[in-house]
């Protein structure tokens, strides 16, 4: 570096180095200016300049010296590496690799340079290009710890797991006997247990054990040695061997659920459906009974038995576990109990057993059979159980008359307003479930889960900015949108995204989705930093963890949701796009005079708002940019585009959605979303062969969906229509289609009509099945809409059997019942049926909002007042607390929502 300089300036030339690595920019700009004083055309000096300007976020000066340098010293090394680092430092993985490879070409030994690509590799998963890049750092430096490692672990990646045992105990053998040192015995041993779990993962199980046992003594995470251990006797067939382990590693964690189902393992009395022989229950009753002696004070071994047990036994076993929790008070019991309910006849049975307790407790004061008096919490905590108890069988009124009755108890508990909002959530009243999760916000102000899930029922009620107003209450001062979205808070975007959905703003709606595709893309880069660091700490089995779960990171459920949203709302676009500015004018010219005027007032209004709120927010930015010390600190850009408007300026919406359909093809193929949004978009490109692959998929995953059926007939009934094949390759497409559709067992020597009425005769139990018929019916012969109004409206709510507690559950949901609402609505746009449909749900939904049920908060006008008015009582109602901020109320209930109650 710098060698054709004199040495004075190839002095300053390595201070401008040492500058750039001791974040020293400034220092480092005055001496490549005293350098480039003398040779203006020096490349080094340029590039470094450039590189040191682009950690001051000078980024266009940056490229443009190091451009310049590298033209000026097309044979350095150290252009090349600083053009690749300029790349990197923009996330130009591809093109940094380009760069590194050409300062190989230069100097093909240079270990920073070969370091440096090797971190690229493995996280653009080159991985040939990693083992290459690994080994000839071993070469170059086969002292070093870290260049063993590192070559072990590209080879494991590259799926050469025996290769990476060979690297590993080659390197072994370069140590001495009394290795590792007391300062590095932990490092060592993570390498040893690393081995050990690829020498597992090879199927090299007795090899394994066997290097287990003979490196004990160097393994300092005994808890992993131990879990090692038995994972390699269960796989070897030795479960007499496993089980003593497991029953060690019980008395290490008491409470840790794979400890006990590996020793049923061992003991040969597990079962993947869950179902057991009378003689395995009776041997696993009295294996927990044992261990229930052994471990008093753990809940596990009381709780796993309530799910093998039958009867009786269950009903006691139940019994014992419930009445302590009820007792001691403890809000999770129902989340706890909850699986159960998918066990036939348990719910019956808790039920009965809760009834028992609560009429035992009101009666005598005490739990059946026992003398001592129970606290007056009890009941308390036993009508809260009951009330969640009805919720989950969706009997709400019930649910909620328990929980009233434990609120006129115990007033002042949290969590009876928080479970009550949460009925009303289910029972279709969003806004008064939102007041009450407000309300509940307000008694501990200091609450962080409470505040974000009033936030939730806020949003599910479509009260955007009260729910960012609440939202901000647990932010840092300043950019509060910023705030939420440097915190990652996904939850909060993808709800928000949704709302303004439902609310047809697409721009706010996109703005949302995307930034949670955006932390996608972050958590992909941030990896980037453990490449090295993992390798340095020998935290290698977390490492290579960590890798596997960033290449399924698309695969979880967050992504799915704003990619999905993403594609809706570009779908939505396509179909419904935003007027331009002449057919706005064309619009405006048709209007009265008055009409105009107020309609260039509101604009106006609206314009000075949003100029008023930039000013402030710019105000609040001023402010929070200087700290305490007085000293001004680096501000963040201002977003330029907060509503989203420029996302909707594009113009072609449907290749926008490429790119996150890709995605969840890729990551998310066994989801029925992902085809049926793959569907969509490509009938809309007209692009025959995807669509049906598409169709293809949803019947492979469940042919009985009405969304499946949905788009089988309309994709043949859209191909039935389109005019002849004239192209050689419209010809192809059609051979294509007609060699398929013998295959489709749907279809097969059916038409079209033959095939939905054979689909609507086998579900027309189904509410949603006999819909999806009816309007494919509409679709195929529109002609017949009244016979297809018919068969949904000849629907029954019948009751249906659930296995539950509170006997027959009737059939229709209120999501469901919805969703052929706007079906009769908008698609057969028959007003009068769907009036029809809305009434006999409001009957069968009395709290719905959507249907007016008479038990709903939107019933009377005089529920809206109530929320605004002050209660007699002095409690705040629900947007009064928010206007003038929460209070704690006098009686701890809610009176807005009072008239709500059966």
């Amino acid at each position: 570096m710098g060698a054709s300089l004199p040495p004075k300036e190839a002095n300053l030339f390595k201070l401008i180095v040492k500058s750039y690595e001791t974040k020293q920019y400034k220092k480092g700009l005055k001496a490549a200016d005293a350098i480039l004083k003398k040779f203006p055309d020096h490349g080094e000096t340029l590039s470094m300049k450039g590189l040191t300007l682009n950690c001051m976020d000078r980024k266009a000066e940056a490229y443009e010296l190091v451009r310049r340098g590298l033209k000026n010293d097309l044979k350095s090394h150290v252009c090349w590496h600083v053009y690749g680092l300029l790349y990197r430092s923009d996330r130009e993985y591809r093109e940094a690799i380009k760069c590194y490879r050409n300062a190989l070409k230069i100097d093909p030994d240079n270990i920073e340079i070969l370091r440096d690509l090797s971190l690229l590799q493995a996280q653009m998963r080159d991985l040939t290009g990693f083992v290459e890049t690994r080994q000839q750092l071993l070469t170059l430096k086969p002292n070093h710890r870290m260049n063993w490692i590192g070559f072990a672990v590209s080879h494991h990646l590259n799926s050469n797991g025996a290769k990476a045992i060979e690297i590993l105990e080659a390197y072994e053998g370069t140590l001495e006997d009394d290795y590792p040192p007391d300062n590095e015995r932990c490092e060592h041993g993570e390498m040893l247990l690393y081995k050990i779990s690829l020498l597992e993962e090879c199927g090299f199980l007795e090899r394994a054990l066997e290097e287990l046992h003979k490196k004990e003594f160097k393994i300092v995470d005994k808890l992993a040695f131990k879990e090692q251990q038995v994972s390699l006797l269960v796989k070897l067939g030795r479960l007499g061997e496993g089980e003593k382990v497991y029953r060690v590693l019980l008395t290490m964690n008491p409470d840790n659920y794979r400890y006990y189902e590996g020793l049923q393992k061992c003991m040969e009395l597990c079962s993947e459906s869950g179902q057991y022989s009378s003689d395995d229950i009776d041997r696993l009753d009295t294996l927990y009974k044992s261990l229930g002696q052994q471990y008093t004070w753990s809940s596990a071994v009381k709780r796993i038995p309530l799910d093998f047990l039958q009867g009786e036994k269950f009903q006691e076993a139940a019994a014992k576990y419930i009445r302590p929790l009820l007792t001691k008070g403890v809000p999770s019991l129902f989340s706890d109990l909850s699986p159960l309910y998918d066990h036939p006849g348990k719910a019956d049975a808790l039920e009965q057993l809760i009834l028992e307790l609560e009429d035992s407790i009101r009666t005598t004061g005490a739990y059946l059979g026992r003398q001592e008096k129970e606290p007056p919490s009890t009941l308390m905590w036993t009508l809260f159980l009951l009330a969640q108890h009805y919720d989950r069988r969706g009997h709400y009124d019930i649910a909620l008359n328990k929980i009233d009755e434990a609120i006129n108890h115990t007033p002042t508990v949290i969590d009876l307003y928080s479970v009550k909002g949460r009925i009303l959530k289910h029972a279709g009243d969003l806004p008064a479930a939102a007041a009450l999760a407000d309300e509940a916000r307000s008694m501990d102000l200091a609450d962080r889960y409470i505040n974000s899930e009033c936030v939730k029922r806020m949003l599910q009620a479509d009260q955007v900015g009260l729910a960012e107003k609440t939202a901000v209450l647990f932010t840092k001062d300043g950019d509060q949108h910023n705030n939420l979205y440097d915190m990652q808070c996904m939850w909060y975007e993808l709800a928000s995204g949704e709302s303004y959905y439902r609310q047809s703003d697409l721009g706010r709606a996109l703005k949302k989705f995307l930034a949670v595709e955006k932390h996608y893309a972050d958590m992909t880069e941030d990896q980037f930093d453990f490449h090295s660091y993992c390798l340095r700490k020998m935290t290698l089995r977390a490492y290579v963890e960590m890798l596997k779960f960033q290449d399924r990171l698309h695969s979880n459920a967050y992504f799915h949701k704003a990619a999905a949203g993403a594609i809706r709302c570009y779908l939505k676009l396509y179909d419904s796009p935003p007027k331009s500015a002449t057919e706005e004018d064309d619009e405006m010219s048709k209007l009265l005079p008055s009409q105009k005027r107020k309609m260039r007032q509101k604009q106006k209004k609206a314009e000075a708002r949003a100029k008023k709120a930039e000013e402030k927010n710019e105000e609040e930015s001023n402010a929070t940019g200087v700290a305490k010390s007085g000293k001004r600190q680096h501000a963040k850009p201002v977003d330029p585009d907060p509503n989203g408007e420029k996302l909707l300026q594009v113009e072609d919406p449907l290749s926008e959605t490429t790119k996150y359909l890709k995605l969840l093809q890729k990551h998310s193929s066994e989801s029925l979303e992902t085809h049926l949004l793959s569907f969509e978009v490509n009938m809309r490109k007209q692009k025959i062969l995807l669509a049906f692959q598409a169709v293809k998929q949803l019947l492979r995953l469940d042919a009985d969906n009405p969304d499946s059926h949905r788009c089988l007939i309309r994709f043949f009934h859209k191909v039935g229509s389109m005019a002849a094949p004239a192209s050689d390759s419209e010809k192809l497409i059609w051979s294509v289609l007609e060699a398929e559709r013998p295959d489709l067992s749907q279809l097969h020597g059916k038409s079209l009509e033959e095939a939905n009425s054979h689909f609507f005769e086998k579900h027309k139990d189904s509410l949603m099945h006999r819909a999806a018929a009816a309007e494919m019916l509409y679709v195929l012969e529109p002609e017949k809409k009244s016979a297809a109004i018919k068969i949904i409206e000849d629907s029954a709510n019948k009751p249906i059997s659930t296995n539950g507690a509170l006997g027959p559950v009737k059939e229709w949901k209120l999501k469901e019942c919805i969703s052929v609402h706007k079906l009769l609505g908008t698609v057969l746009v028959d007003p009068d049926a769907a009036s029809r449909w809305k009434a006999w749900c409001a009957e069968y939904f009395p709290f719905s909002t959507y249907f007016e049920g008479h038990h709903s908060s939107v019933i009377s006008k005089s529920a809206e007042d109530k929320i605004c008015e002050v209660p007699q009582n002095g409690s705040p109602g629900h947007k009064e607390v928010l206007e003038k901020g929460p209070t704690h109320p006098l009686n701890g209930k809610l009176e807005a929502f009072k008239d709500l109650t059966i």
